[in-house]
């Protein structure tokens, strides 16, 4: 049982609810035969502005043909993609609507604290009758989950997200959007996860003028130099590892070689390989990096001009 009062429960609801839409996506899939056929995926998405801006999963509308967007008052709009981010999951889509739409306002999930309330809202299993609610409790603020294109940091909660809930917002007792509802793992009982909406606040403008996010990017793939490794490869050197170098990228033009062991970045200490992932973050498109390398107990500086993440 949530340890609070009901009224602020339905307070909170009433107030994003008319913002929260259903997305029914098309996607055209081929069979054995190769004869292509029509697939319907259902997911939710939340109104973040009166243009009718919507944003939501990447995964809900990805190589959709058609998207179909039920409002919550039940009017039915045909949505286009603004733009997409698979690195985080998040996309917008637009809809063109004659009268003003309901508008969710972004919180800011940097606020949040674990065992704080919150709601889940969207539309599980693409159900008629409008938006479905679930409430439960932060669980953890730092959840990095391994994807296919990196490391996604979320927010997990008990709340309830069933299928079609993704791409719905996670609000807290303010009625304010925390986070963007992006999966549940079918094998375990109360869990989900969820982006936190000040990662979405940060792409939010290069998604609607760009359509995607411009990453800094120097191409290499490196792990922690533990003393296992270290005793492994005969190494002396603290730092990380470098596992993999991309061909064409900017740490191979720079000279990077994999067995390199990168000590510091821009004169700062590095122990994880994330710290490294962390800097070049920092960094604009044609910024340089400047990484110290210990090459075989030789050590020597040398400067990554950074690109964009193809």
């Amino acid at each position: 049982m949530i340890p609070v009062d009901e009224n602020v429960l339905v307070s909170a609801v009433e107030k994003v609810s008319g913002s929260v839409v259903n997305i029914a996506s098309v996607r055209m899939m081929h069979d054995q035969l190769f004869r292509v056929f029509p697939v319907e995926g259902v997911g939710s998405g939340v109104i973040i502005d009166s243009d009718g801006h919507i944003l939501t999963n990447n995964h809900v509308i990805d190589d959709a043909e058609r998207l179909k967007v039920t409002l919550a008052d039940g009017r039915v709009l045909r949505g286009r993609v603004v733009g997409s981010d698979e690195t985080t999951d998040l996309a917008v889509i637009k809809v063109e609507a004659d009268a003003p739409l309901p508008v969710a306002q972004l919180g800011d999930s940097a606020a949040l604290k674990a065992g704080q309330i919150v709601i889940a809202i969207g539309n599980p299993f693409g159900l008629t009758g409008g938006p479905a609610v679930t409430a439960g409790i932060v669980s953890s603020l730092d959840r990095s989950i391994q994807t296919r294109t990196g490391v996604l940091e979320l927010i997990q909660t008990d709340a309830a997200i069933n299928p079609g809930n993704s791409g719905g917002p996670l609000v807290n007792t303010k009625g304010e959007v925390v986070a963007i509802n992006t999966a549940n793992m079918p094998y375990a009982q109360g869990i989900g996860f969820a982006v936190p909406v000040n990662t979405a606040k940060e792409i939010l403008k290069e998604l609607v003028e760009r359509g995607k996010v411009s990453r800094p990017w120097i191409g290499i793939a490196s792990v922690k130099v533990t003393p296992k490794v270290a005793r492994y490869y005969g190494l002396s050197a603290e730092g990380a590892l470098v596992a993999g170098v991309e061909p064409y990228s900017p740490a191979d033009d720079a000279g990077l070689r994999r067995g390199d062991v990168i000590e510091q970045v821009d004169g700062e200490r590095i122990e994880e390989p994330s710290q490294i992932a962390g800097a070049v973050k920092k960094k604009k498109v044609n910024d340089t990096v400047t990484v110290t390398v210990n090459r075989y107990g030789r050590q020597f500086q040398v400067g990554v001009q950074v690109d964009e993440r193809p």
